[in-house]
Order: C-alpha cells, then structure tokens, then sequence
C-alpha cells in the first residue's frame, strides 16, 4: 500500500489516528449538509490552512496539495456549470477541496497501519452481524490514501498534456485518469494478494 506519511513531531502526528478520522468525517458530514454557499466554507478554508501549519507542513505544502487538485475541480465544475447557479458549484468544489485536503493530511500525520487499527477496533461490534472489520479498515484506509494518489494523477495527466500542446478537454483528460487509476487499482490488488489478503 502507498503511505504518504511524513515522520513529524506536531500535535497532530501525536494524536491518535481514531480522533483525527472522526474529525475528518464529522467536517464532511457538516460541510455536506452545510448551505451552498461558497462564503459559509471560508472557515473551513481557513481552518484547514491552521492544521497543515499546525502539522509543521507550511503554506507551501498546503499551497502544492491544493494546486494538485485543480484538475479535479476542472472536471467536477465543468460537469455541473450547465445545471447549477455558480454559487453552488463553487461551493461543491470547496467542499470536495476542503475534504480532500483533510483526507490528505490525515494520510500525511498518520501511519497507515494506525489508520488500519483504529477503524479496526471501531469496528469490533460489528462482527456480531457477520462484519470482517479488518477487511472493513483495511478499505477504508486505502480509500483515504488514494485519494491524494489520484489527485497527483490528474495533474501529471495535464501538464504532460500540456508539455505536448493538447489543449485542455474533459474526455482527453478523463480517460488517461481513468486507466492511471485503474492501473493502480490492480498494482494494489497484486500486492494485496501477494501478502496473503484475498
């Protein structure tokens, strides 16, 4: 599996994985139901920038980590311009932006095989229904991982695109996405399958 871990000594490298998940997921439920207003995410814009200087990771880090996913928001913008008023689409790519960031600093303050646990033993009473949690966590942290990885993704697609003059179309750049993604896809099932995981 891909870590993007970054070894540090900030407040969050030493919180425990579990409270930085719950986190996490407690803001994308909020910005979720969360009016569609770009202005109503500037708090969180903001409080996102505090985390990654909180991290130690500098305006820089966040600055390259945001600038990777303008290709995304391209996309998802694009396909909703016709049919939303600007202000909702800015809002849905601000919240998709805002989660990714955190899903990413997650990925960059925590080992993976922290994440793995924590959703593990969160898990745990759910195995009474017949839930495998292991298998479960295991999804899950790799769910979070790739998403910085397919973000990278998109934007070695477009300046490659550009280094040879393609102008910008959302088929010539999905479709290279897509294959990139899946070809990653299966290098994990081979290393998932080569570590014994079925």
């Amino acid at each position: 599996m891909i870590s993007l871990y970054r070894p540090g000594d900030s407040a969050l490298h030493r919180l425990p994985a579990g409270p930085k998940l719950l986190i996490v997921m407690a803001l994308a439920l909020a910005l979720s139901l969360a009016p569609a207003d770009p202005w109503l995410l500037a708090p969180a814009v903001a409080g996102v920038a505090g985390a990654y200087l909180l991290a130690g990771l500098g305006p820089r880090d966040l600055g390259q980590e945001a600038w990777r996913l303008r290709w995304i928001v391209l996309v998802l913008a694009v396909g909703q311009i016709f049919f939303l008023p600007w202000q909702t689409v800015a809002a849905n790519a601000g919240r998709v932006v805002v989660v990714i960031l955190l899903a990413n600093l997650v990925t960059l303050t925590t080992r993976t095989e922290r994440l793995v646990d924590a959703i593990e033993r969160a898990l745990t009473p759910l195995r009474r229904l017949g839930v495998n949690p292991g298998r479960v966590a295991l999804m899950l942290s790799m769910t979070i991982t790739t998403i910085p990885v397919i973000a990278g993704y998109a934007t070695q697609i477009r300046e490659a695109q550009r280094a040879r003059g393609v102008p910008l179309a959302p088929l010539a750049f999905v479709v290279p996405l897509l294959i990139m993604t899946l070809k990653h896809a299966d290098d994990l099932a081979d290393a998932l399958t080569a570590r014994g995981v079925d």
